[in-house]
């Protein structure tokens, strides 16, 4: 079954940190440009972070720069999100994204397989 699942939402208070996972299956993981987007209350959906198929090349919004991490596990088939100095500006659903590319790109409509999102909310 071709599909990507998050977890790792929650909770955290201002200055916190969470690692977000999304787990892959059914389709090449490890020839994919992967990437994580956010959507907030009221908001458009946009570009966190992406990273290339052997992790050489990432990419990151200017608002998360310094603050989030993008990794892979090829040999897992998971991408992750380490976030830290979590602002309440970051709340948001965040959802990773699949591209059927090897190059990263932080436009949304370039990546053809999402996950169902998890929720992350930061308090004040």
């Amino acid at each position: 079954q071709v599909q990507l699942v998050e977890s790792g939402g929650g909770l955290v208070q201002a200055g916190g940190s969470l690692r977000l996972s999304c787990a892959a299956s059914g389709f090449p993981f490890s020839s994919d440009a992967m990437g994580w987007f956010r959507q907030g209350p009221g908001k458009e959906r946009e570009f966190v972070a992406a990273i290339s198929p052997s992790s050489e090349n990432s990419d990151y919004a200017d608002s998360v720069k310094g603050r989030f991490t993008i990794s892979r596990d090829n040999a897992k088939n998971t991408l992750y999100l380490q976030m830290n100095s979590l602002k309440p500006e970051d709340t948001a659903v965040y959802y990773c994204a699949a591209r059927g590319s090897p190059l990263i790109t932080s436009i949304y409509g370039n990546f053809d397989l999402w996950g169902q999102g998890t929720q992350v909310t930061v308090s004040s």
